[in-house]
């Protein structure tokens, strides 16, 4: 008896003990599964962000943006990320989670949707700003977009997303933490630490603090003004100098500035209502955001201080601000438009005070400086960025990265959002927070980075790059296009027309050259009949060596043209022989 109460006692340790090294096998196995973040863009440059949180078999993707076009991109309107593999992996995506409504955080959503119908979910003006630009895609009644609030969390799969508020350029920006199998990871989006913060909604410090003190997996943040020391000043001062302009001025004021910047065109309608001015809109994406913003709230304004553009003329100088955009000088920008004495509703005069409120970005200084000066010609004055503090950033300098890091506390730290010298400085400044290097990771486009508590390790890649929209054409146009495009623009177009009779492969008319951007014939008719003059005996050598394949005939005409031109002018222009047949 005492033998069989033994026997039974020992099975159960075993059956125990087997239960316990299950269970631990189990852990171990579960520990194999890593998160994955994957950024599709957004790093080493400006604009183009989107990044894949994925685990197991759930996608979570955080926001989805466009850059501008280079300028040897010639003709392109918009540059959007490449998106195979979220196209690839569909089934997997949860939804699509936007920090704020800039254009290089949500420009790309149109394009993302006509090939993935994801849920979004952004707070009240990103999701408005969303739906208008769906509504010109004719998308917004397929798409599920869900409203959230600053403090509200969503699950999407096995993965929970906390908005937290932030302060930055335009409203109802946000923060967000990832609460995932593995870890907390928050992602900043774009921020800048403003005390004074026009709408009086500040930073959610506490927040972000009782994270920090649960314990955070990872940071990502924003590295835009990585480089510069110090603090960024607040929206709020802009106010001032803005008030102080439109002090005892007796002139029309027009002022440029980013559509988006809502806080900043807030400001102008309150130097505009201070002063009893009236206030026009020039430029469609400006009367988009504007109406987007007081339908929600988010810029307060009697309803009798806007007007249209039409009745400006009903109206003195002195009792006018026209609002508009163009602040970068961009090619048929309202401003632009206006410098060039082309805008059909205004013309500037020595009556105008032009206020650009914003700095030029990377890139448009030229052209900014064109407007500027065009501007000036017509006699009208020009306050801008390096003569009065009219533009702050919207981004945090290194202090209130600083402060980013304190208050998050982060065992691995991921710079985002930002060239390869603003990775690089980023993070120097989280070494300096006591963040060791070998936790710190600068990524770049399509690579993976799979962590959890206790390792964190960049691993292999997935497809990314940039697709290029032309009018309506999106991603038709590619490097081989844009060469060409470069070729055409730099030495131009020489096009060479021969006639053959298709029974004999004889030549019975031509070779005639016609040219586009490479000589004007009339000033150059000496050269165009030595080109013909030598076709004519090139077309003449294939006839003696009994050459009729049109490739080759082409092949000839072509490096003979090419070898020719290129010692008479040193020019090397697109040739395109055509050959046709009777």
């Amino acid at each position: 008896m005492e033998e069989n109460t033994i026997n039974n006692q020992v099975k159960k340790k075993v059956r125990k003990t087997k239960k316990v090294q299950k269970k631990s096998t189990e852990q171990v196995e579960m520990k194999k599964d890593n998160l994955k973040i994957i950024p599709l863009g957004g790093l080493l440059e400006i604009g183009k962000n989107i990044t894949v949180f994925e685990y197991k078999d759930d996608i979570i993707l955080v926001d989805c943006g466009l850059a501008f076009p280079e300028d040897d991109m010639l003709g392109i309107d918009l540059v959007i990320p490449d998106i195979s593999y979220l196209e690839k992996n569909k089934e997997k995506i949860r939804g699509l989670v936007l920090t704020h409504g800039h254009e290089d955080h949500i420009g790309a959503i149109p394009y993302l949707l006509k090939q993935i119908n994801v849920p979004i979910y952004a707070t009240k003006l990103t999701a408005g700003l969303v739906q208008n630009k769906l509504e010109e895609h004719k998308l917004l009644r397929s798409t599920k977009i869900k409203t959230v609030h600053h403090g509200q969390t969503i699950t999407l799969g096995c993965m929970r997303v906390e908005f937290i508020r932030m302060t930055h350029s335009i409203p109802d920006a946000c923060s967000l933490a990832i609460h995932t199998p593995v870890g907390i990871v928050v992602h900043t989006g774009d921020f800048k630490i403003d005390y004074t913060p026009i709408d009086g909604e500040q930073i959610d410090f506490g927040r972000l603090a009782a994270l920090g003190n649960k314990g955070v997996l990872a940071l990502m943040s924003d590295s835009t003004n990585s480089e510069r020391k110090g603090h960024t000043m607040s929206e709020s001062t802009v106010g001032d100098v803005l008030d102080r302009l439109f002090i005892n001025c007796h002139k029309r004021i027009v002022v440029a500035t980013f559509a988006s910047n809502v806080h900043r065109i807030q400001q102008i309608v309150n130097s505009a209502i201070k002063y009893n001015r009236k206030i026009a809109i020039c430029g469609r994406s400006m009367l988009n955001v504007i109406e987007t913003a007081r339908k929600f709230g988010y810029i307060k304004v009697p309803d009798n201080v806007f007007i249209d553009i039409d009745e400006i003329k009903s109206y003195t100088d002195d009792r006018l601000v026209i609002i508009t955009t163009g602040s970068q000088g961009e090619t048929m920008s309202a401003l632009k438009r206006m410098a060039e004495g082309e805008h059909r509703k205004v013309e500037i005069t020595e009556n105008d005070l032009i206020i650009i409120s914003a700095s030029p970005i990377p890139g448009n200084e030229n052209s900014v400086s064109k407007v500027i000066d065009d501007l000036m010609k017509k006699g009208a004055e020009v306050i801008y960025n390096a003569l009065e503090d009219i533009h702050v950033s919207g981004h945090a300098c290194q202090e209130e990265q600083k402060l980013m890091i304190s208050l998050i506390r982060p065992k691995y730290f991921i710079p985002v959002h930002g060239e390869y010298r603003q990775l690089i400085a980023h993070s120097e400044t989280a070494k300096k927070m006591d963040i060791a290097p070998e936790n710190i990771f600068i990524m770049t486009n399509g690579r993976i980075l799979e962590l959890n508590q206790d390792e964190a390790k960049l691993t292999g890649t997935v497809p990314f790059g940039k697709i290029l929209v032309d009018g309506l054409g999106v991603g038709d146009v590619g490097n081989i296009v844009l060469k060409d495009r470069q070729r055409l623009s730099q030495d131009g177009l020489i096009i060479v027309v021969l006639t053959m009779d298709s029974t004999t492969g004889m030549a019975v008319a031509g070779p005639d050259v016609i040219s586009r951007g490479f000589v004007y014939v009339r000033e150059s008719e000496n050269l165009m009949e030595e080109i013909k003059n030598r076709l004519r005996q090139k077309v003449a050598e294939c006839e003696e060596r009994n050459i009729t394949d049109w490739a080759s005939i082409k092949s000839i005409l072509k490096e003979e043209l090419r070898s020719y031109v290129y010692k008479r002018t040193k020019r090397e222009p697109m040739i395109l022989p055509i050959i046709m047949e009777i």
